[in-house]
């Protein structure tokens, strides 16, 4: 016991040792992060400022944009910071922050998209109860639901994750506090708790998927029978743009959970991590203006101001 040592920090490993490639690959990250940014905060910035937009659809679909511009933000600035540094340490404080954050943002988007699919379902199969059954008073509630629930099943993974402290090893084979490698360096004691809380979770999850599943199938026997090819396209349109996102989504958090815990650092470790912690948040955007003529509109209407008012300026100036 005199001698056991109890790790304070974590080693970050990096798949190359050349400063140069290290260097872009900072960039690189600079760029995606940017691109992520930009995307989600035109997306938010858009439904706050057109008041046709201020309905429970896109109030849901702002929080959503909200909750991928914070879980980009999670873990991408420290990755950029770390590769255009060379630093290669992270505190313990701040790793398990890091994946209690991570956790939190994964789980909450995951009722905001079950909450979604019940918003769809009422909108297309009972339109006319619609205005009764989703009231600003519903999409408040169900909002708080989703991001109280998020708190509570990460404060429980980070709690048992971080509970005893790290004596083997402190090297972690990935760019970020990913949670395979925090499980593969931590004790035999957090491993056996952690065990029995993830088939527990696997429960939850395969309950919200038998959820947005049922809706989903609804919704579509519910357009089939649409006798109005233009009722029916548009219904379509909605549907695609969240089916899109959910299908991202779910092969996103699949690449997380079956993420090799490999005992080196490897470009397939870090493609895999780029994935499923980079690309939803950068293409949810992007499926929100190609698939969504309002926000396209909306974003067109911004952009066309903005550039009036500064040939105004030019003008006067």
């Amino acid at each position: 016991m005199d001698n056991l040592t109890i790790f304070t920090e974590f080693l970050l490993m990096d798949i190359t040792t050349s400063r140069e490639l290290q260097v872009f690959q900072g960039l690189m990250f600079l760029v995606i992060y940017l691109g992520a940014l930009t995307g989600n905060l035109l997306t938010i910035v858009a439904i706050v400022i057109n008041i046709h937009l201020h309905s429970p659809k896109y109030f849901f679909i702002g929080n959503l944009s909200f909750i991928d511009l914070c879980l980009i933000s999670v873990t991408l600035p420290k990755m950029t910071v770390n590769s255009l540094t060379g630093i290669k340490t992270i505190s313990l404080p701040a790793c398990a922050f890091q994946i209690y954050l991570f956790i939190l943002f994964v789980a909450t988007e995951l009722a905001f998209l079950v909450v979604m699919s019940y918003d769809r379902y009422v909108a297309i199969c009972h339109p006319l109860h619609y205005g009764l059954i989703i009231t600003p008073r519903v999409c408040t509630q169900a909002a708080g639901g989703s991001w109280a629930a998020g708190l509570v099943y990460s404060a429980v993974h980070t709690g048992i994750m971080f509970r005893l402290p790290f004596t083997e090893t402190n090297v972690i084979h990935q760019y970020f506090c990913d949670v395979s490698q925090i499980l593969r360096i931590a004790s035999s004691d957090v491993r056996f708790s952690e065990s029995i809380a993830l088939p527990i979770s696997a429960c939850v999850i395969l309950l919200c998927s038998v959820i947005l599943f049922k809706s989903y199938i609804d919704i579509f026997s519910m357009v089939l029978r649409m006798h109005s090819v233009e009722a029916r396209n548009k219904a379509l349109s909605t549907c695609t743009q969240q089916l899109s996102i959910l299908a991202l989504f779910f092969i996103s958090l699949l690449t997380a959970v079956f993420g090799s815990t490999a005992n080196e650092a490897s470009l397939s470790n870090l493609l895999m991590a780029m994935f499923y912690s980079m690309v939803p948040p950068l293409i949810n955007p992007i499926i929100y203006s190609l698939c969504n003529r309002e926000i396209n509109n909306a974003l067109g209407r911004m952009f066309h101001r903005s550039f009036e008012l500064q040939r105004k300026k030019g003008i006067f100036n």
